[in-house]
């Protein structure tokens, strides 16, 4: 999961961007970096940590032009180098720079094709490196010296036949300008807007309505599944449906934890899908629970805050803020290593005893993935005091790992995967566990009177992969990737070689 943002604007764009990075940012902290135009020369600044330790004074002032596209890293796979921060670039033909959110589930099948037969070399082991050589091949087999919009939209067709998976882009085409395009089921976010100013309308792509909010720009539409839109460097726009038109199947998980609660996606706002699963997951605990002798109801900060308040609301409990949030820590379950994960989860809450001892505590999350931030959470409401401690989930069971950006691990470190509720609460300490039924939260995010979105992609909750040939053999592949200990030994292996240079 990235944070990807495209501004086509009528003065400097750096501080725009720079600004949408920012409030994009919970959607990568790994790394970032920016791309701008100015009179045919690239600006380019990129490099691992958050925006506001990528990009100093010094960059800024370096960052010239009108146009540009950025990029917030949260790397599913691979080494944390900064080699893989993005906007990738290629320079033939007219110079491409690309940012990319999702995961191409073919990525082994296009290396070989990049390789082989469009005679390209790969640096890194991103996606996205390979994603801006396919675009580049394509493109170049347009053969014009000056492409039409026409001409980037046939090249992008080729495209969406040769790449799978759940994608949203945004693509810098130097002299000539954004090319942003969304995946064929719709499963990553992609939304642009428009601002009036003196000197003509701005436009900008971003992978959240909230850029878009904050940045002064009147929201027009998400890119449709499968759709294209190209903003080229005289303000037009130029769009076309580059796929047989789906609807949008977007990524349920986007609703229960990762997008900002002030984002709408598909014209659902988050906030009211938040809202719903505290109802839904009320409505449970009164009809499976109805004799519950809970005392208070905490949120584990924050995405579950919405859905927590709910629930106490309809419960007539006691809503407390119990747990204290460091927020320079970043989210645990995308951590490598199991012992750095269990240490920051100590760094990263700390318990109000007050609200805790001699008390029945509902602690409330958004979702259980490995399980540890929930074990060590109910471990410290114990030593503050609690009597009981139980847990509701907002979400289902995460049982299958996901193959479209988001970096869920290996199925085995699922806590939940050949696990019931029973054994996952005895597992995590808790005295009872409570999970969103999956037709439950599929309701809390269908807004029938703003979306026409019906289905989502729920495969981690069921297992059922709606995009790319996802089968044992890729799963497989997958968990070797991204298991802790591959990536232990992977970045053990990035710091030895930078420690003994060859």
């Amino acid at each position: 999961m990235c944070g990807i943002v495209g501004v086509v604007a009528t003065s400097m764009v750096n501080q725009t961007i720079f600004d949408a990075l920012t409030v994009l940012q919970h959607r990568g902290q790994d790394a970032a970096g920016m791309v701008t135009s100015h009179n045919g020369l690239l600006c380019l600044r990129k490099d691992n940590g958050p925006v506001s330790e990528v990009f100093r004074t010094r960059h800024m002032k370096k960052l010239h032009g009108n146009i540009g596209i950025g990029h917030a890293r949260y790397p599913t796979a691979g080494t944390s180098s900064s080699a893989e921060a993005q906007p990738f670039y290629v320079n033939s033909p007219y110079g491409i720079s690309l940012a990319h959110n999702g995961n191409l589930t073919n990525t082994a099948k296009l290396k070989r094709e990049v390789f082989e037969s469009d005679l390209r070399h790969i640096n890194t082991t991103s996606d996205s490196e390979v994603l801006v050589n396919v675009l580049a091949h394509e493109l170049h087999e347009e053969g014009k010296l000056v492409p039409t919009p026409e001409d980037i939209f046939n090249a992008l067709e080729r495209v969406y036949k040769r790449i799978e998976g759940g994608y949203g882009v945004v693509a810098l085409i130097t002299g000539y300008g954004i090319l942003a395009f969304r995946d064929p089921d719709g499963i990553r976010p992609l939304i642009y807007g428009s601002r009036e100013t003196e000197n003509g309308t701005e436009y900008m792509v971003a992978s959240e309505s909230v850029a878009l909010d904050a940045a002064g720009f009147k929201i027009e539409r998400d890119i449709r599944p499968g759709e294209a839109m190209f903003f080229d460097v005289k303000h037009n726009v130029h769009q076309r449906q580059c796929t047989p038109a789906k609807a949008a199947r977007p990524c349920l998980f986007e609703y229960v934890y990762f997008a900002r609660p002030d984002t709408v996606i598909d014209s659902i706002s988050v906030y009211k899908a938040r809202i719903n699963m505290g109802d839904m997951l009320a409505e449970k605990i009164k009809r499976e629970w109805a004799d519950h002798d809970i005392d208070v109801v905490i949120p584990i900060p924050d995405t579950s805050r919405t859905a927590a308040l709910e629930i106490a609301q309809a419960l007539d409990i006691p809503f407390r803020e119990g747990l204290v949030k460091n927020r320079y820590i970043g989210r645990t379950f995308i951590m490598p290593g199991q012992t750095v994960r269990k240490k920051s989860v100590r760094q990263k809450l700390n318990p109000v005893p007050f609200e805790f001892k001699d008390k029945n505590v509902l602690l409330v999350d958004d979702s259980i993935v490995r399980g540890t931030t929930s074990k060590e959470i109910i471990e410290m409401a114990r030593e503050a005091g609690a009597k009981k401690v139980y847990i509701a989930s907002a979400a289902p069971e995460v049982r299958f790992p996901n193959v479209y950006g988001i970096d869920m691990p290996a199925a085995e470190e699922l806590i939940a995967h050949n696990r019931n509720v029973e054994e996952i609460c005895e597992l995590i300490g808790a005295d009872r566990l409570i999970f969103q039924d999956l037709d439950d939260l599929i309701k809390a995010c269908i807004d029938e009177k703003h979306s026409d979105v019906r289905e989502f992609d729920t495969s981690v909750f069921n297992g059922h992969y709606i995009a790319g040939d996802i089968d044992k053999n890729y799963l497989s592949s997958l968990a070797s990737q991204r298991s802790d200990a591959q990536k232990e030994a992977v970045e053990s292996k990035s710091s030895n070689d930078m420690m003994h240079p060859m």
